[in-house]
C-alpha cells in the first residue's frame, strides 16, 4: 500500500504541472521569484516538506544536501558515507584521533565558510579537509565537537524555507545522527548554550585555527580556556591521521591520479590544434569532469614559451608560438582526494636541441629521485639529491658558473615535491625530514626555469621545464601513480607526431576506475 506521502507527494505533483501550465499563460504571474514564494506557502497543504520547485533526489528518499547511497546509487554503495570512504572509515578515525588527544581535552572542527563572488553569488563550495575527513559531511555552515566523552557532537545548521528554495535541502540535525553517525546533534542555535558546559569541563581544548568561528571563539568558557594558555592548533593530530592513507583512500587517489593523466594526455594531443593556454586549460578540466572529477584540484598552470618559467603561472592568456615548449601542470579533485601532475612537452611535435639537453637533465633527475622514494627516505633527503644532480648537471651544460648555489636557486627554488591527499599541499604539519612511511603519497617534481632576462647562454633563456609524478609509497618501495603518461622524449615526440593533428579520444573510457 502507498504511503500517505507518497499519494499527497503524486498529487502535490500535479499540482505543480497545472501551475506551471497556468504560470506560462500568464505572463503576470511567470516570474520565478513568485512562483518560489508561492510553493513555499502552498507545500505545506500538502503534508510535504519539498527541498524546492527541483527536487534534488526522488520523492522516496531523504535529501541530505549531498549525496547519498539512497539519493545516488551510482556513486555511493550502501554504507558508505562518502564515495569509496565507508561509516565505518570515519569512526575509526575518529577513535584514532581520540586516542592521540589528552585525556579530559576537546577537539573543535568548523566546517569552512561559505565564499562569496559577489554580493550574492558564491564560489563553488570546499569543505575543509579535516572537517570532511572526521564528519563526511560536504556542507557548510556545522561545527563539529568530538571529546572522550560526548564522542562525536555535531552543530547543525537548520534549514530555511527561503534558502531551501533558492538553493536545495541541507544536512540538519538528522542527518548528523543519522547519515554522518554522529553520537548526538543539536542545531546550531544551541551552540551557545550547550558547548560551554562542554568547554569547562576540559583541561585543554584543540581546535581547526583555519575555520575558527566567532559562534564558539567568542564564547567566556573559550576564552578562559584560551588566556590560560589551553588551547591549541589540532592539525597536529588531524595531519598526522591524513599522512598514511588507508587502502580505500589509495584507491580514490589512484583514480583520481588517472583522471589526469586521461586528460593531460588528450590535451597533449589537442595542443597543436589549440594553440593558446587558455585553450589547453579549457580542454584538461573538461577532461577531467567529463571523467568523474568534481573539480580542477587548483587553476591549471599552462605555460607557454617563457611563461613556462613562471613557477605557478597562471594567467593563461597567452598564444603558445611554434616551437614553444608547453608547461602543463594539472590536477584533478575526486570526492575528496586530488592528483597533481606536470608534463612539458612541444605541441610542435619536436624538441630543439637547447631544449632537450635541459629535459633530459630534468628527467634524470625525476628518475633518480622516484628511485630513492622507500620507506625510511625523507623529502627533504630527496631533494638533497636532486640539488646536487641540478646543480651538477647545469654547471656542465654551462648554464651555471664558478659556485653554483647562488645561481641555482634562482633557476630553481622550489622543493622536489610534497605530501599530496585531500588538499594538493597536503598535512603541512608534516615536516619533510619525516622518514617516509607505507601509505604516503608524495610529489616528485623537479625542475628549471631560466628567465628571459637570465646572463646566460642566449639558447637556453626563457626555458621552462617540470617534470612531475606522484608516488606512492608502499612496504617495498614505490609505485609511480602517474605513470600511464610519457614523459620519455621519444615517446612523447612518437605520440604528438602519430595523432594526424586531432586527438581522437573514443578509445578512452568515461569515468576511470582503478581496480
Amino acid at each position: 500500500m502507498r504511503s500517505t506521502t507518497a499519494r499527497t507527494g503524486g498529487a502535490f505533483l500535479t499540482f505543480i504541472k497545472s501551475l506551471s501550465l497556468s504560470t506560462r499563460s500568464q505572463q503576470e504571474h511567470s516570474s520565478a521569484k513568485k512562483l518560489g514564494s508561492y510553493l513555499v506557502q502552498t507545500q505545506f497543504q500538502f503534508g510535504l516538506q519539498v527541498p524546492g520547485p527541483r527536487s534534488y533526489c526522488t520523492a522516496n528518499v531523504v535529501d541530505v544536501g549531498q549525496p547519498t547511497p539512497a539519493s545516488h546509487p551510482q556513486l555511493l554503495k550502501d554504507g558508505e558515507i562518502t564515495p569509496g570512504i565507508t561509516a565505518e572509515e570515519y569512526i575509526l578515525r575518529r577513535k584514532k584521533l581520540l586516542q592521540l588527544l589528552p585525556e579530559k581535552s576537546l577537539a573543535i572542527i568548523s566546517a569552512a565558510p561559505v565564499k562569496m563572488m559577489t554580493d550574492v553569488v558564491p564560489y563553488t563550495f570546499r569543505q575543509d579537509a579535516d572537517y570532511l575527513y572526521i564528519t563526511g559531511c560536504q556542507q557548510p555552515g556545522g561545527v563539529a565537537v568530538l571529546g572522550h566523552e560526548c564522542g562525536l557532537c555535531m552543530f547543525m545548521p537548520e534549514a530555511k524555507s527561503h534558502d531551501v528554495i533558492w538553493q536545495g535541502q541541507i544536512a540538519g540535525v538528522d542527518a548528523a545522527l543519522d547519515t554522518f553517525k554522529a553520537d548526538v546533534a543539536y542545531p546550531m542555535r544551541k551552540l551557545h548554550e550547550i558547548l560551554p558546559d562542554m568547554l569547562r569541563g576540559s583541561s585543554k581544548l584543540f581546535h581547526n585555527v583555519q575555520t575558527a568561528i566567532p559562534a564558539y571563539t567568542k564564547l567566556e568558557a573559550f576564552q578562559e580556556l584560551l588566556f590560560s594558555n589551553n588551547v591549541k592548533d589540532l592539525s597536529i593530530y588531524t595531519h598526522q591521521l591524513r599522512w598514511i592513507k588507508s587502502p580505500a583512500e589509495i584507491k580514490l587517489m589512484k583514480e583520481s591520479a588517472s583522471i589526469a593523466c586521461q586528460a593531460l594526455l588528450l590535451t597533449m594531443l589537442h595542443s597543436k590544434m589549440y594553440p593558446f593556454e587558455g585553450m589547453l586549460a579549457a580542454k584538461v578540466e573538461y577532461e577531467c569532469k567529463m571523467r568523474g572529477a568534481q573539480r580542477m584540484a587548483f587553476n591549471p598552470v599552462v605555460g607557454g614559451g617563457p611563461n613556462g618559467s613562471v613557477i605557478h603561472y597562471s594567467r593563461n592568456d597567452q598564444k603558445i608560438e611554434d616551437g614553444d615548449l608547453v608547461l602543463m601542470d594539472v590536477g584533478c579533485e575526486l570526492h575528496g582526494y586530488t592528483s597533481d601532475l606536470t608534463r612539458t612537452w612541444p605541441p610542435c611535435g619536436s624538441f630543439s636541441s637547447a631544449k632537450e639537453e635541459l629535459y633530459e637533465l630534468i628527467l634524470e633527475t625525476n628518475k633518480q629521485c622516484v628511485e630513492l622514494c622507500k620507506p625510511g627516505a625523507s623529502i627533504q633527503q630527496i631533494h638533497d639529491h636532486s640539488v646536487e644532480m641540478l646543480q651538477k648537471g647545469l654547471k656542465e651544460i654551462g648554464i651555471l658558473r664558478g659556485v653554483p648555489s647562488r645561481a641555482y636557486h634562482t633557476l630553481n627554488p622550489t622543493s622536489i615535491g610534497h605530501y599530496l591527499g585531500m588538499d594538493i599541499h597536503d598535512c603541512s604539519r608534516i615536516n619533510y625530514d619525516c622518514p617516509l612511511k607505507p601509505g604516503v603519497v608524495i610529489t616528485i617534481e623537479p625542475g628549471v626555469y631560466i628567465p628571459s632576462h637570465f646572463d646566460g647562454p642566449e639558447r637556453y633563456r626563457g626555458i621552462g621545464i617540470r617534470i612531475e609524478d606522484e608516488v606512492l609509497i608502499t612496504e617495498t618501495g614505490y609505485e609511480v601513480l602517474t605513470a600511464s603518461i610519457p614523459k620519455e622524449i621519444k615517446h612523447i615526440e612518437s605520440l604528438l607526431n602519430n595523432c594526424n593533428g586531432m586527438g581522437n579520444d573514443s578509445h578512452i573510457k568515461m569515468g576511470a576506475t582503478v581496480s
